[in-house]
């Protein structure tokens, strides 16, 4: 993933003693919030709170009927206390203690008083305007904590289908990440190893629908060179569950492997995925659009899409267009399976990050 540059802070979040803004004078209940939703919030499972108030008496201050607990924006400030304190090393019992406002013990005492009062920590993202469950997700990266972050992405596909959960959660993490990589040298590589895997591995649990009968396949690949993979993942993903067919081929394939199966697979379109102008080939692109198969007189020949920033805004070829983001792309791929004959001004919709 290229890292972009560094972006301001994202707003402040309440601190450990500071009622919540929606908060009743009373602290009472009218504006508390389910286990699941703090959970999603806070970046951690819900069993994690709820053996985080057995072990360590941090629970809600109020329950429904029923006993089912309700958190308050005090409750929750707590709560965001202690995951910054045991994202930087503190043991749960020392952090859960600080945050109840107890003596805190020799660890936590070591972790800077700036450091523990900044919103979400040193090691925060710089996340800006986003949802709840970017947050939740980037404070679980940040962590290190690969079960949260695995209940979190699956909840974010479940609830708001792959499209939107691409481009409001996943997508907007991991630009966050890489901006941290950016502005911290070195560090930090390590969450967007585990960030990408995760959501690599997310994608491939998502089954594809039965493919659509008589239709050409789909294939996608990443320019020769080209690591980043991601994008073009959740692309192949949407159009599996659309019914297309797809051949996908991942990272960095060769360009004769490119060229032989264009021609091997007779495609109706070519998705290449360039995430810098280093792997953006334009000679490959030019001879990956000239190819033709089929008998003389009758052949046939694919549609070329360049999808990444590494392409710029401009088309390299002839039959060749530009994606520009996850949902117009789709629209573009599925007006070409159902057999227009050329890309239409849709390729150029909406022009809102399409990788990571």
């Amino acid at each position: 993933m290229e890292p972009a540059p560094p972006t301001e802070p994202g707003p402040t979040e309440p601190g450990p003693t500071e009622p919540g803004p929606t908060e009743s004078a009373r602290g009472g209940p009218d504006a508390a919030l389910s286990t699941g939703a703090v959970a999603r919030h806070l970046g951690v499972s819900p069993t994690t709170l709820r053996s985080w108030e057995r072990r360590y008496a941090i629970g809600p201050a109020f329950r429904e009927d029923g006993r089912h607990r309700r958190w308050t924006p005090r409750d929750i400030a707590r709560l965001e206390l202690m995951c910054r304190l045991t994202a930087q090393g503190v043991p749960p019992s020392e952090a859960a203690r600080a945050a109840l406002g107890g003596t805190p013990g020799p660890c936590a005492a070591a972790v800077p008083r700036a450091a523990a009062g900044a919103p979400g920590g040193p090691n925060a993202l710089p996340l800006g305007e986003v949802r709840p469950a970017c947050r939740g997700l980037a404070r679980a990266a940040v962590r290190l904590d690969a079960p949260a972050v695995t209940d979190l992405l699956a909840a974010a596909l479940a609830e708001d289908g792959l499209v939107t959960a691409w481009e409001e959660v996943l997508a907007p993490t991991l630009h966050a990440v890489g901006r941290k990589w950016a502005s911290a040298g070195e560090r930090y590589v390590e969450v967007e190893h585990l960030l990408s895997w995760q959501i690599s591995a997310a994608m491939s649990r998502i089954r594809p629908v039965a493919e659509r009968p008589r239709t050409r396949p789909l294939l996608l690949a990443c320019a020769p060179g080209e690591q980043h993979s991601l994008p073009i993942e959740a692309l192949t993903a949407a159009l599996g569950e659309r019914g297309l067919p797809v051949r996908m081929f991942g990272a960095a394939l060769p360009a004769d492997a490119l060229r032989d199966a264009v021609r091997r697979t007779g495609p109706r379109a070519v998705v290449l995925w360039a995430q810098s102008r280093t792997t953006a080939d334009e000679a490959l692109a030019r001879s990956v659009a000239a190819i033709e198969w089929g008998p003389r007189g009758a052949r046939g020949h694919p549609a070329l899409l360049l999808a990444g920033p590494g392409w710029g805004t401009r088309s390299a070829a002839p039959r060749t267009e530009r994606l520009f983001g996850l949902r117009s792309g789709l629209a573009v791929i599925e007006s070409l399976a159902a057999g227009a004959s050329a890309v239409t001004g849709a390729a150029r919709a909406a022009p809102a990050a399409y990788g990571s």
